[in-house]
């Protein structure tokens, strides 16, 4: 597995692996739509980045992005690892990327919104340093819990 910077060829994939996991637990909501319909005019152009991860083949088995904050740090969204690459540790090394890159480029924290029933995905967040924030605002229905990292 190897994780890459997003491109183009990776936009299909991007809409579809993030369609499932929405699909499996929840609602696509208009939000949704936007960022899963534009990632370069969406994530990439303002000045975000989208990770992509692919097998031994180039498949692509999960993602992660960065969406540009008006503070300066990034909101961390569209997460997940294929149903086949669950519990290789791919998601962690998902959010390092996001981590390392995020560092590099002087942000000053990650910031994410979840669901209380995503019970891993809330357990690597808060294993990976996230505390929990008060109520945010949100275009998400599905979302009840709001994180941070401080870096």
């Amino acid at each position: 597995m190897r994780i890459v910077d997003f491109e183009p060829r990776h936009a299909p994939a991007w809409r579809s692996l993030n369609e499932a996991w929405i699909g499996r637990h929840f609602t696509v909501e208009p939000a949704d739509e936007v960022v899963l319909g534009d990632p370069v005019g969406q994530v990439i152009a303002p000045g975000g980045h989208i990770f992509m991860a692919e097998d031994a083949d180039g498949a692509a088995i999960g993602c992660v992005g960065l969406k540009a904050m008006a503070d300066g740090g990034f909101e961390v969204i569209k997460m997940t690892v294929a149903e086949a690459a669950r519990g290789t540790g791919l998601g962690r090394d998902l959010m390092r990327a996001c981590i390392d890159r995020a560092r590099a480029l002087g942000a000053p924290r990650l910031y994410l919104e979840t669901n209380s029933g995503l019970g891993p995905a809330l357990g690597l967040y808060r294993a990976m340093g996230f505390v929990d924030l008060p109520r945010q605002d949100t275009p998400y229905a599905r979302c009840d819990v709001w994180m941070a990292l401080e870096l």
